[in-house]
Parts: structure tokens; C-alpha cells; sequence
């Protein structure tokens, strides 16, 4: 299966591929929603589509960018962004470890590329931690 390599902040994190819709530079402002968590930016509004934009280094629990670019999921009617420090490109990845101990929901588990390590996120899961979130604040 074909994933979609980023950075954010020091580690190696892969999505599905046929998750993503869309790789697009991050906007510099971003419209907040009232009472959201830390972790989402705001919304954007791109071509139309109102984008909901999330700093998933906050959903890992790791230091934000100081660059970063938009990865646009692909989650049927609802939009979401996920900041990311750098796309890196596209790589098979197939065989997985099962996620560490107390890992985010939204990681599905890791992988080798090499010597490194690739930490594998599940979209369903970045879903179900963006919902906690909200249900936190």
C-alpha cells in the first residue's frame, strides 16, 4: 500500500495515500472557531470549501512547525487539514508493528523505510482524536 511521508516536527509519519485528497502550502491566518481545542488552527476557506484545519503535532504531543504545509484528507463531505512541517513523497510501506503503548488513536502503527522508522497514522483515528478533542474543551 502506498503512503504519503511527512514530517512533523523530528519524526517520520506516513498517511494512506488514498486518504489524501491534496497537498497545499499553509495559509498564514485562519478564521478560529469559538470554544475549539489548542489542537485546531481554525478554518480555511479553499476553493470554496471550508476547511477545517488541525495542528496534528498537538494531536502527537510533539513541538509545532516553524514551516509548514497543508495535507488535505479526503474524508467524504467533511474537509479537514492536517499542519505538517514538510511532505516528503510517496513510498510502499507494507508491513506494520502494532502501535507503542499509549500511542494517540490516531496511530495505527510502524513501519521501516531503511533505518528509519515510520510512524503510520490512521485517518479514522485522527478523526475519532479530533472528536475527543472537542468533547475535552
Amino acid at each position: 500500500m502506498r503512503h504519503v511521508l511527512f514530517r512533523v516536527d523530528k519524526g517520520l509519519y506516513a498517511i494512506a495515500l488514498s486518504a489524501v485528497r491534496e497537498v497545499v502550502p499553509a495559509p498564514t491566518r485562519f478564521t478560529r472557531i469559538p470554544r475549539a481545542p489548542a489542537a485546531v488552527k481554525g478554518v480555511i476557506n479553499l476553493r470554496g470549501r471550508v476547511v477545517t484545519v488541525v495542528e496534528l503535532s498537538a494531536l502527537l504531543g510533539v513541538p509545532p512547525p516553524t514551516t509548514a504545509q497543508l495535507l488535505l484528507l479526503d474524508r467524504g463531505r467533511r474537509e479537514l487539514g492536517l499542519m505538517v512541517a514538510a511532505v516528503e513523497g510517496i513510498e510502499a510501506l507494507e508491513k506494520f508493528a502494532p502501535p507503542p503503548p499509549r500511542a494517540s488513536a490516531a496511530v495505527r502503527g510502524v513501519a521501516r523505510l531503511g533505518a528509519q522508522a515510520v510512524t503510520v497514522l490512521d485517518p479514522d483515528g485522527i478523526d475519532t482524536a479530533v472528536a475527543a478533542a472537542f468533547n475535552r474543551s
